[in-house]
């Protein structure tokens, strides 16, 4: 399966996002993913089975539980293969930046000058 086939699909997304944040048991995951998505125990395993198949879950065993990590190497191979296109918003994002900055700086000078009045 295609890198952007397996992230193509919400739910494997999101439990991306929360093996992102550390190792989560399956137990964890299927409570947060049926929650939020609404879906079956059974459905989320065949969401983690994928993501571990094609590489971006790693699992191993601790007693009876199954703690699932991220695998970072698809994402950096991913990320390797957008970089063609940062070139298409790094310059509107440093725009962005800049604009902020220019925002940031004429609040504290306004802040600067209303203290000044007091």
């Amino acid at each position: 399966m295609h890198a952007f086939d397996v992230l193509g699909d919400p739910v494997r997304r999101r439990i991306l996002e929360l093996l992102a944040d550390g190792e989560k048991t399956s137990g964890a995951v299927c409570s947060v993913i049926q929650e939020e998505f609404k879906i079956s125990q059974p459905a989320v395993s065949q969401h983690l089975k994928v993501l571990r198949d094609n590489g971006f879950a790693t699992v191993r065993p601790d007693g009876v539980r199954r703690l699932y990590a991220v695998n970072s190497e698809p994402l950096r191979d991913i990320d390797a293969w957008l970089d063609r296109f940062r070139r298409f918003w790094a310059p509107r994002l440093d725009a962005l930046g800049t604009e902020l900055a220019r925002g940031k700086r004429e609040r504290r000078l306004r802040d600067q000058k209303d203290e000044t009045k007091e």
